[in-house]
């Protein structure tokens, strides 16, 4: 069976249609009716200033970087290559498009004189932003899989000391909020680690690594409680039966019992990184320059806070999208095994 639906018996095509006329019904209503409210607001849309936000096309100034004259200007297709000599013999010469120059030869040049510009394209705000969480959230989903599976395993284990230190660490992460935990990671452990690094003259470690470490064993701590559920759903039988079998207990733990247990928990795994990646929003409070401080800064900078704000939840609501459109193929490919 592909999956589970409740329906309510004796409805047919006709309810169906009903119901989801009025599902579209309702959101357009929706839509006209925030677009209604805008519209009432004294406020000039500029969505055609968005694209900027993702790639623009800078102007930069090239500069002479001595004193000197001009001694020849030679066109070399598109470009003009401008050769300076100095008071000294000294000769350098620039490649400066031939549209934007603004010399000619013979010319007296300072250093710092503006010879000619030239068009580059950048990387906008908005996208360093979204690739920055992207960074963050890549990383921290892994290294919040490898403790969380290691902090679920000790946390079902014989071992006192191992079971004990997982119960600790589980119940102080999950009983304290995030954003406190990562004011803890930035101001106090890593006040403390970069103070010591830099008595040993060794390089500080960047705030995003801190924002990093925080949303990992935050999210480790949620992950070995899901992994501890899925490993004791698994009947006792089936590690009774293995052991029968010959196999030790940690060869029947790899491949008996934890393929089966991650089929159970794929779903939950699946919505506690999707609140992760939402959570990592917080991250700005530490520098960290990640979707939504990038957004914060666009807004103070442009004025446009309705398409910026509208922009970053649709690029988060896409991030989250994909990543369960991904998980939800991971369980299709396990189904079919």
């Amino acid at each position: 069976m592909s999956g589970y639906s409740l329906r309510t018996p004796g409805k047919g095509r006709g309810y169906n249609l009903f119901w989801k006329s009025f599902f579209y019904i309702a959101l357009i209503g929706t839509i006209a009716g925030l677009y209604w409210t805008t519209q009432q607001v004294d406020y000039v849309w500029r969505w055609e200033r968005i694209p900027n936000y993702f790639y623009y096309q800078d102007e930069l100034n090239i500069t002479s970087s001595l004193d000197g004259q001009i001694s020849s200007i030679k066109k070399t297709g598109l470009n003009s290559l401008v050769i300076i000599k100095g008071e000294d013999n000294k000769s350098v010469q620039y490649e400066v498009p031939s549209d934007s120059l603004i010399v000619y030869q013979g010319d007296s040049i300072f250093t710092g004189d503006i010879l000619g510009t030239e068009k580059e394209w950048k990387m906008g705000i908005l996208l360093k932003g979204l690739l920055v969480t992207l960074k963050v959230s890549a990383i921290s989903i892994v290294f919040g899989i490898a403790l969380g599976l290691f902090t679920g395993l000790a946390r079902i284990s014989s071992n006192p000391a191992l079971k004990m230190s997982a119960i600790t660490y589980i119940e102080l992460i999950r009983g304290s909020p995030l954003l406190v935990q990562i004011f803890i990671w930035y101001f106090v452990l890593g006040t403390l680690i970069n103070s010591l690094l830099g008595k040993y003259d060794i390089a500080q470690i960047p705030s995003i690594w801190f924002g990093i470490a925080s949303l990992a064993i935050f999210a480790g701590a949620y992950v070995a409680e899901i992994v501890r559920a899925g490993i004791q759903s698994v009947s006792r039988g089936q590690m009774e039966a293995a052991r029968s079998l010959g196999m030790s207990k940690y060869y029947a733990m790899k491949h008996i019992i934890l393929p089966q247990a991650f089929r159970r928990i794929l779903p939950p795994l699946a919505g506690q990184f999707i609140s992760m990646i939402k959570d990592s929003s917080l991250l700005g409070i530490i520098a960290v320059r990640d979707l939504t401080k990038a957004t914060r800064e666009a807004v103070s900078t442009s004025l446009q806070p309705f398409e910026l704000w509208f922009l970053c939840a649709i690029l988060y609501l896409i991030l989250t999208f994909a990543f369960s459109m991904f998980v939800q193929y991971l369980e299709k490919r396990m189904v079919q095994r």
